[in-house]
């Protein structure tokens, strides 16, 4: 196997004469450059033994022996082993290992890495060996947890290793404190650099992995299925960072005790967070909280989280006591409408943006707006306080001032939270999705349903799409023939038509369908391919019949109450008549014995009757 993979060239030694003053006595010296590619000789790794193991392979104490012309070294290194890839899978990440390799070097918050090679038909990953972790602090404190001194210092090193690694466009996706590392001056380093991002893209022979990237207890809602709940981003590591400090603080794992099935079901179908300890500075505690967010836009930024942990330092005692943080506030969870400080400080409004008000967070944008679309002339305020903006709206003479939160920055005609469509569409996702960022230079990042990660491209391959809310009423779109996801049919074999009871990132659409009548476990509840769907409602059912099936559409019981109605208005107008009827018999009984009398005198009667039952 290892004489298969494609290793990356190595840059020979060269030679050069070395002038040591004297002309005439000129040395001959052999150079060994310094190492620039990541391939490492298999035969050059002695493992030793196993002395760890994770969610994506073993890890290994080894000895690296690296030679040159003029030394020979030997390194006590780490080596992570991951699970066997088929052959083409194991070339493709090779190659985006590679692509990283230096510049991870080169971010002294992350572990140094010697290389990767492919031992016994895996790929194996040579770092530093490192001797200790933040988890085996933890397991040799008292109570299993770090005091809150120590808490502050090591998250704000995670904090700073995490921008950095972003910063180069990985993301860890395996956030927990066995794999934060701690360096011979007591400085924290992420040991994963990223296994399960450069995972990216490469199927499991284990279905359960094929399904989740990371371990199970500190994963975000949307790692347990990107394509579908996604997407990644850098906000995913949040949620791992916060599940690190709450185990950090309580000396407790989130989820302790429970498979992998039910921690799926209390983090992605429940929404359950993890418990945040009490007692802790409110900064503290506010910004571990919004960690915790479903909605990955709603998190902090990483930067967030540095500033938050850094200045709460200087506020704690020696005896881990911790003192008010002077002037600063202490911004609210939410502003309104959906949205968290933390989504609403990731823009900065500048003067000359073009703005209009904020829509709120996956509902139905006001037909009324304060500013529908203007230009700042002027700020007003600083960033620990409410902010105000001058807006300069067409068509009216003096500036209006408007809080900063309530505006949106609108940018080739776009505006983050916008429904965009791609102007080329492909098979391997949606072309439908949401707008995740937008720059002033035109670049943009999507969340499109089929997509692990954002699309990152341009705005002039966009155009607007239509918007859906939560609480719209969708339907198939009769060419769907066989959709995305499953989909419930009447009894005639039309589709059904559903409510939108939540909006994913990605623009995936969650479904119930109050119209149907269902038993025991059986589904009710379904996801949808927003470019599959079309809205539903009064105005868009053309006759009197289509619009009581929409009727039908808000709850299962109309249809019986309308059959219920229509069996009592018969049976009440059946009585009417039969008791109209018996009246006139008895009012008009005939005595004369004449038959064509009589006859005469029934026909009097039915017509009597008919005529006083309409």
């Amino acid at each position: 196997m290892p004489q298969q993979i494609k290793a990356p060239k190595q840059v020979p030694s060269f030679e050069y004469e070395l002038f040591e003053g004297d002309p005439d006595l000129l040395r001959t010296v052999v150079a060994t450059p310094t190492q620039t590619a990541p391939w490492i000789d298999p035969s050059s790794l002695k493992l030793k033994h196993r002395i760890g193991r994770g969610p994506f392979g073993d890890i290994w104490l080894a000895t690296h022996h690296q030679s040159g012309f003029d030394f020979q070294e030997y390194h006590e290194v780490a080596v992570k082993m991951l699970h066997p890839l088929k052959q083409e899978h194991m070339q493709k990440f090779i190659d985006k290992f590679e692509k990283l390799f230096l510049k991870c070097r080169e971010l002294p918050g992350v572990c140094w890495l010697h290389g990767v090679s492919v031992v016994n038909g895996k790929i194996s990953i040579a770092m530093r060996f490192y001797e200790g972790s933040v988890g085996d602090q933890m397991a040799q404190s008292k109570g299993g947890k770090l005091s809150l001194p120590d808490v502050l210092r090591y998250g704000s090193q995670l904090a700073k290793g995490l921008i950095q690694l972003h910063s180069i466009g990985l993301l860890v996706l395996n956030m927990k404190p066995s794999n934060f590392l701690i360096s011979d001056h007591d400085q924290l380093v992420l040991g994963d650099f990223g296994i399960p991002y450069l995972l990216l893209g490469i199927p499991f022979s284990d279905s359960d992995m094929a399904l989740r990237l990371g371990t199970p207890n500190y994963m975000a809602p949307e790692q347990w299925d990107p394509e579908v709940r996604g997407p990644l981003s850098l906000e995913t590591d949040v949620w791992g960072f916060g599940c690190s400090v709450v185990e950090m603080l309580t000396g407790v794992q989130p989820w302790f005790g429970k498979s992998s099935e039910e921690i799926y079901h209390s983090v992605v179908v429940r929404k359950e967070k993890p418990h945040v300890p009490s007692g802790l500075p409110p900064a503290v505690e506010h910004v571990i909280n919004g960690c915790f967010e479903y909605d990955l836009r709603n998190r902090p930024l990483v930067s967030d989280l540095l500033l938050v942990f850094e200045s709460s330092q200087n506020a704690i005692h020696g005896d881990g006591g911790w003192v008010g943080l002077g002037s600063r506030p202490i911004k609210e969870k939410s502003v309104g409408n959906g949205y968290t400080t933390w989504y609403l400080s990731k823009d900065h409004l500048q003067v000359g943006d073009t703005v209009r008000s904020r829509s709120p967070l996956n509902a139905r944008r006001p037909h009324t707006v304060d500013v529908r679309e203007g230009t700042i002339v002027g700020l007003d305020g600083d960033a620990d306080k409410n902010s105000f903006a001058l807006v300069k709206v067409p068509g009216m003479h003096n500036a209006l001032r408007v809080q900063e939160s309530t505006l949106e920055r609108v940018t080739f005609g776009f505006a983050v939270g916008d429904w965009v469509r791609l102007k080329q569409e492909t098979n391997s996702h949606s072309p439908v999705g949401i707008l995740h960022a937008v720059q002033r230079d035109g670049a943009v990042s999507v969340g499109f349903l089929g997509l692990e990660t954002l699309w990152v491209g341009k705005a002039y391959q966009l155009q607007m799409a239509e918007p859906y809310y939560v609480g719209q009423f969708v339907r198939l779109k009769p060419n769907v023939v066989t959709p995305r996801f499953e989909w419930p049919r009447k009894s005639g074999g039309t589709w059904c038509s559903g409510r939108i009871s939540e909006i994913l990132p990605n623009g995936c659409l969650v479904v119930e369908f109050p119209g149907r009548f269902v038993l025991g476990n059986e589904p009710n509840r379904f996801l949808a391919d927003p470019n599959e769907v079309e809205s539903v409602s009064f105005d868009t059912c053309p006759g009197i019949v289509e619009k009581y099936h929409h009727v039908e559409d808000f709850h299962w019981a109309v249809r019986p109450l309308a059959i219920a109605f229509g069996l009592f208005t018969a049976m009440k107008l059946t009585i009417l008549m039969g008791r109209g009827i018996s009246a006139r018999l008895k009012k008009n009984r005939p005595n004369s014995q004449d038959s064509g009398d009589r006859k005469s005198g029934w026909r009097r009667i039915f017509r009597d009757a008919s005529s006083t039952t309409k």
